[in-house]
């Protein structure tokens, strides 16, 4: 008897489908995934037969609840070059999702975190249901939001890419779809209709898919983010996260001092690293964000907070993190510079088949 593959692959009429199988563990993502994943969608992208892609998620819990976190700390502990390698090849699948020449489609229904976002966000179209629970909450395990976080967190509107890049808040679908993460809204009773409209459809532009996914689009309630933005936005557009803390703290509602809680419980190191991220991605383009979170994410490698943040959620589960330093005053400026320096030749490059490295 042989497992279940990770992921399926199949085509139903012209749509190319990939399926992340692995519901058990929240179709988090893992190596072996992304490297049938890649090879599959350049292979489809040269098939007439194939005129879009779909990924969706086995199971109605989740699209993908990130990368397997575990696996990276115990590689990370035992083995650096194969953790690293995990994220050279999935930074390279996220890139070539964002330039893929056929339309890609996502439908984000359950938990889209992490590593579930890189393999939606950059694609053209992100159905959400109600369901669908966004959050890149790496900043509470030691790590950043990567995956194109510094692409695409900082053009959400106003300064509630920061607000979520910094907090890891778990926003609900309407949020997901003020954001930008979403772009249409359906109930999940409904995607097997949306999905049989898609697979008879004439699938020859984006226009043509982009009518067919507004035909089910529906009212996804009030965006909680939306309400909050002109507080956020006076808030999380300041000049460092100390001054952002210091501006939740003269707020005084009760969403900033919950705010202010949830960022007290944040690794230091992890705001800094990622304050800086999102206002230097805002300032990149797409490629050179995922070479800059290379960069971050090797040194991060070499840290401390990573492994303890996936201890404390994770292995102990017992939520209680013992940073180091443990105060933002104790991470300076020249620590969170050294992550987003070059690494030579071991920078992050696009050439090559899909697991091929080359330094």
């Amino acid at each position: 008897m042989t497992d279940e593959p990770e992921v399926l692959f199949e085509k139903r009429g012209g749509i190319g489908l990939i399926t992340l199988n692995r519901p058990k563990a929240l179709n988090a993502l893992n190596q072996p995934m992304v490297l049938e994943i890649h090879p599959k969608m350049i292979e489809w992208a040269d098939d007439p037969q194939v005129k879009a892609v779909l990924i969706v998620g086995a199971g109605d819990r989740a699209f993908c609840a990130g990368g397997d976190i575990l696996w990276l700390r115990n590689n990370g502990l035992e083995n650096r070059p194969k953790a690293l390698s995990f994220y050279w090849d999935e930074y390279r699948l996220n890139r070539y999702i964002k330039n893929y020449p056929k339309p890609y489609i996502a439908f984000i229904d359950g938990i889209t975190m992490g590593g579930g976002c890189g393999l939606s966000v950059h694609g053209d179209f992100r159905v959400a249901t109600e369901r669908t629970m966004y959050a890149m909450p790496e900043t509470g395990i030691g790590l950043f939001p990567d995956v194109g976080g510094s692409y695409f967190m900082p053009r959400c509107p106003g300064e509630t890419g920061m607000y979520s890049a910094l907090t890891g808040d778990r926003l609900k679908p309407a949020d997901a779809l003020h954001l930008g993460i979403a772009t249409t809204y359906t109930p999940s009773a409904k995607l097997p209709d949306l999905l049989q409209a898609l697979e008879t459809a004439d699938l020859s532009d984006k226009a043509s898919i982009a009518a067919i996914l507004n035909s089910f689009h529906e009212d996804p309630g009030t965006s909680d983010v939306k309400l909050l933005e002109g507080q956020i936005d006076v808030v999380f557009r300041e000049d460092s996260v100390d001054a952002i803390m210091d501006g939740l703290k003269l707020n005084g509602s009760n969403w900033a001092l919950k705010t202010l809680d949830t960022l007290s419980k944040k690794s230091p190191t992890s705001l800094k690293l990622t304050f800086q991220q999102m206002r230097r991605g805002a300032q990149s383009n797409f490629d050179d964000c995922m070479r800059m979170e290379y960069r971050m994410v090797t040194r991060t490698m070499d840290g401390h907070d990573f492994y303890e943040g996936v201890r404390a959620v994770i292995v102990d589960k017992d939520n209680a993190p013992k940073w180091v330093p443990d105060t933002l005053a104790h991470v300076s400026d020249s620590e969170i510079d050294a992550y987003f320096a070059p690494l030579g030749k071991g920078d992050l490059h696009f050439e090559g088949a899909p697991g091929e490295r080359v330094d």
